[in-house]
């Protein structure tokens, strides 16, 4: 990470959230601007270096879409999409056109602040993940996934999963503070022919906790989004 504050732009046409949460993230630290629409959000970056941008999707004149898909062709800033709507369709359209991550209206701004470290975490992995990654193993607490070997190690100790418990767990390591859905996580199990109603996800979510969590009701590792998913978080956040 820079040595600087993180520099963030929010590009909110509505004054007051704009005003809160630019007041919000500079007192937890980040150097923060703010943009009423795009052609005030294009003046900003062109006088002022930009780490991340928080971009509404409903704006005046040109839309939040348009704007993420320009800024892709334009520059790899990370992009957080702000939306009133919380459709499906919506959120999809903004993944694709660009956006690191999608943030339905009303929001708590700390959900917000979590999205924005989880979004550079993946942007830029530290030192110590590139490094356990270089051999292709994964560290998490006082864990070793180890695909090639196809063992989980827990303070050098093996700590015994089936094998659906392991390709379930290898998924979401490899998918850190990323939030998947059961859809999702049944896509990523390839070679699994399984319902889309099946509830087998949730079953082993539950076996997995109970075998690598210090404490099964407020798990550290794989959290449940509510109404979304699972989350894995391999820095061990509660």
């Amino acid at each position: 990470m820079p040595e600087h504050p993180m520099r963030i732009l929010v590009v909110d046409d509505d004054s007051g959230l704009r005003a809160l949460l630019t007041d919000y993230l500079a007192r937890e630290g980040f150097s923060v601007g703010g943009a009423e629409d795009g052609r005030a959000m294009d003046a900003w970056l062109a006088g002022h270096e930009t780490d991340l941008i928080i971009l509404d999707l409903m704006l005046p004149g040109e839309d939040g879409l348009t704007i993420a898909r320009r800024l892709r062709t334009q520059a790899d800033l990370p992009i957080i999409m702000l939306s009133a709507r919380g459709d499906d369709v919506d959120r999809i359209v903004g993944l694709e056109v660009g956006a690191d991550d999608y943030l339905a209206k009303p929001f708590n701004p700390r959900e917000l602040l979590a999205r924005i470290r989880a979004v550079m975490r993946r942007r830029v992995p530290s030192v110590q993940e590139e490094v356990s990654r270089r051999d292709g193993i994964i560290h998490f607490g006082p864990y070793r996934l180890d695909p090639l070997q196809h063992e989980l190690l827990c303070h050098h100790r093996p700590v015994s999963l089936t094998s659906g418990e392991f390709d379930l767990l290898l998924v979401l390591a490899e998918h850190p503070d990323r939030v998947l859905n059961r859809d999702r996580l049944l896509d990523l199990l390839k070679g699994n022919e399984r319902s889309p109603f099946d509830r087998s996800i949730d079953v082993q979510i539950a076996r997995l906790r109970a075998k690598i969590e210090p404490e099964i009701k407020q798990p550290r590792y794989i959290r449940t989004i509510w109404g979304k998913g699972y989350m894995f978080t391999p820095m061990g956040d509660s």
